[in-house]
């Protein structure tokens, strides 16, 4: 049995605003807000001291001024870290988002959130899971929440946690959808499938649009490439930059009434 049907959400940032602001930070959430964006995807992990944070890297280098593992840090030690100037020298000193200080920004903002579990090679599933599912659940509606993950034993224990897919709506992630792609969904009561945009193919986008099972796709920044896929079923995009996929859509609705009054 799939979650029922909703609304889907269209239009999510991914990692916040991540073109225009440093990924998975609370610049990057307000930066999508401001530009008119009503969705955010983020990436939850553990530190080592076991306190949920927004980060998708096993690692600290790529979007820090510090190095080494996750793992490996404190909260009293991310807290020291720059996880902005990499990006901009007006982000300096953006700090490591934890999920606690995500969660009140977003609630504020009254935005929804695509929370995905990142679960890093030689990660526990599991812990990642009871530590960062319960507030987020607290936190925010049903209706403004998506729970996602690539990791089937994270998925497995969310649902296992929260049985009620009207309470908890989880995505599948992957990278493609296999053949036999509903025993998953049926599986975990899913919401939703998340696959990558350019292995998708038009027939497997309609096996899944005639289903109760909502259709994301990731990460897509071409609105002119992307935009056979709407025809094919697919419900929203995951962009590093959303509103270039309004302002393509708002054109495209624009020419069309010009057509049709022509």
């Amino acid at each position: 049995m799939t979650a029922p049907a909703s609304k889907a959400p269209r239009y999510i940032a991914h990692r916040g605003l991540s073109a225009r602001a440093p990924e998975n930070t609370l610049a990057a959430v307000q930066a999508a807000y401001d530009a008119g964006c009503e969705w955010v995807e983020l990436d939850v992990q553990l530190l080592g001291d076991g306190t949920p944070v927004i980060w998708h890297d096993a690692g600290i280098k790529r979007c820090s001024d510090g190095r080494g593992k996750l793992v490996k840090l404190d909260a009293e030690s991310a807290a020291k870290l720059d996880a902005g100037s990499w990006f901009g020298a007006q982000y300096r000193g953006e700090a490591m988002a934890t999920l606690e200080a995500m969660l009140a920004l977003i609630q504020r903002l009254g935005m929804g959130l695509n929370l995905e579990l990142k679960v890093c090679r030689g990660r526990n599933a599991i812990e990642l899971v009871q530590a960062a599912l319960p507030p987020t659940l607290e936190a925010l509606p049903a209706e403004k929440l998506i729970v996602s993950s690539f990791d089937r034993h994270a998925l497995t224990a969310a649902r296992a946690l929260e049985s009620d897919p009207d309470r908890l709506r989880l995505g599948v992630l992957d990278d493609k959808a296999p053949k036999r792609w509903w025993l998953e969904t049926e599986r975990l009561s899913a919401y939703s499938l998340h696959l990558d945009w350019r292995k998708l193919k038009i027939k497997r986008a309609q096996e899944i649009a005639d289903e109760e099972i909502k259709l994301f796709c990731y990460t897509a920044n071409d609105p002119v490439t992307f935009e056979k896929l709407w025809d094919w079923g697919v419900d929203g995009v995951i962009s590093d930059d959303p509103t270039r996929f309004v302002v393509h859509a708002g054109e495209a609705a624009a020419r069309a009434s010009e057509t049709k009054s022509a």
